[in-house]
C-alpha cells in the first residue's frame, strides 16, 4: 500500500504560500509508516518547530490499473475519506530552497492522518464541501468544485507513472488556511456536515 499525495492543487492554497502555479500535478509519496494509527494522538517531532496541518479528500484505489482513461477513473475507486498531510514547513521551506526532495517534511511518521472510508454515492464528489475544525474554530473550508485537476484526472495523471493497486491512498490537495498546530490542539475533520475524525496534538 502507498500514499501518493498531490501539491498545489487549489489556487488560493497556492497564492498563501506564494508557490508558482503548476502546469501539471506536483507528486509526492508518504510510506505507509506515514499513517497515524487510529485513535492516536500526534506527537509533534523533535526536528521541527513550524508543524502546519493540511486538510485534504482522500480516495481509496480498489483495483490494480497502469494508464487509466480519465473516463475509465471512476472504475478504480468507490470510497472517500478525509485526512491531513501534516507538514514541516521549516524543513519544507529548506528543502525547496536547496532543491531537494520534501520527503524529510512530509512523510515522517505520523504525518499522514487518515478517516474511516465511505461510499463516494454519499457525496457529490464534483461539490464535496471539507473543513478542518482547530480547537473549535474553522480554519479550512474547502470545497473541491476549486480543484486545479478534478479526482479522475488524477488518477490518470498518476497511473501513467505509478501502478495503481487496491488499498493505495490519494491526498488529492489542500485548500487555503494551512497553518501551525501547537501542543494540546483538538482538529476535527468535516466531510459535509459529518465528523469523521479528531486528533489531539501532544
Amino acid at each position: 500500500m502507498k500514499i501518493i499525495c498531490i501539491g498545489r492543487n487549489y489556487a488560493k492554497h497556492i497564492e498563501e504560500l506564494a508557490n508558482e502555479k503548476p502546469t501539471e500535478p506536483v507528486v509526492f509519496l508518504k510510506p505507509d509508516s506515514a499513517i497515524l494509527p487510529k485513535k492516536m494522538p500526534f506527537f509533534m517531532p523533535p526536528f521541527s518547530n513550524d508543524i502546519h496541518y493540511e486538510v485534504e479528500v482522500l480516495i481509496k484505489i480498489n483495483k490494480v490499473g497502469k494508464y487509466i482513461d480519465p473516463k475509465f477513473a471512476h472504475k478504480y475507486y468507490d470510497e472517500v475519506g478525509l485526512g491531513i498531510d501534516f507538514t514541516a514547513r521549516d524543513i519544507q521551506v529548506q528543502c525547496k530552497e536547496k532543491g531537494l526532495p520534501w520527503e524529510k517534511a512530509k512523510a515522517f511518521d505520523g504525518s499522514a492522518v487518515v478517516s474511516n472510508f465511505y461510499p463516494k454515492e454519499q457525496f457529490d464528489l464534483e461539490n464535496l464541501q471539507f473543513q478542518l475544525v482547530q480547537n473549535n474554530i474553522v480554519v479550512q473550508d474547502g470545497n473541491t468544485n476549486a480543484m486545479l485537476w478534478k479526482i479522475d484526472e488524477l488518477i490518470a495523471y498518476i497511473s501513467q507513472f505509478f501502478t495503481l493497486k487496491k488499498g493505495d491512498i490519494i491526498f488529492t490537495g489542500t485548500p487555503a488556511g494551512v497553518g501551525k498546530v501547537a501542543e494540546n490542539d483538538i482538529l476535527i475533520g468535516k466531510l459535509e456536515d459529518k465528523e469523521v475524525f479528531q486528533v489531539k496534538v501532544k
